[in-house]
């Protein structure tokens, strides 16, 4: 049986992927490592939610306890045009290191499984890393079971969060600009 390490960014998208990667008779351990996550409340919820949730499925689950804002900040400011290209790569890498170091066959992510996410540009970035860390990523598209698992994650009365995490997609979840208001020229 070939040991996977699957970075997951929450409980909810773990459904899906976890269940596949089972059913492929994958041995799946999972890392919670998402620096870029903001508020520090919102960390917590999906930190809480994903523990809870590994706990009742009896999967494995490492967790990077450390709140890396700050990292993930310095990697995206004045880059933001790249942030989610550069939060993929952050994450993926963490990932790639701890796989090999772990001496895992392979490394993947539940970001796989959701239809908002840039499903060519984190398996270019996963194959490059896993060339580099010589460790395999494993590429699913888990986008077929997004539903499914999120019809689960409601039954599960599971917390599901609004947004991706960063606080850009926040803003871009709760902000709208006001428009000026004509003067009637």
């Amino acid at each position: 049986m070939k040991k996977l390490l699957l970075h997951t960014c929450c409980g909810p998208c773990s459904i899906y992927p976890l269940q596949s990667l089972q059913n492929k008779d994958y041995d799946v351990y999972g890392l919670f490592y998402n620096p870029n996550i903001h508020p520090y409340t919102e960390f917590k919820k999906r930190r809480d939610q994903l523990e809870d949730y590994a706990q009742k499925q009896a999967w494995k689950v490492i967790f990077d306890e450390n709140y890396g804002l700050e990292e993930y900040l310095q990697e995206v400011v004045h880059r933001e045009i790249r942030r989610c290209q550069l939060c993929y790569n952050m994450r993926l890498k963490r990932t790639a290191q701890m796989a090999k170091k772990g001496n895992f066959d392979a490394f993947s992510t539940t970001l796989l499984v959701s239809p908002f996410q840039k499903h060519e540009l984190i398996k270019e970035l996963g194959e490059t890393l896993g060339q580099q860390y010589d460790v395999e990523f494993y590429y699913e598209d888990f986008r077929p079971g997004f539903k499914e698992a999120t019809a689960k994650s409601k039954e599960l009365e599971m917390y599901r969060q609004q947004y991706c995490g960063c606080i850009y997609s926040e803003k871009d979840r709760y902000y709208r600009p006001v428009r000026p208001k004509s003067d009637g020229r």
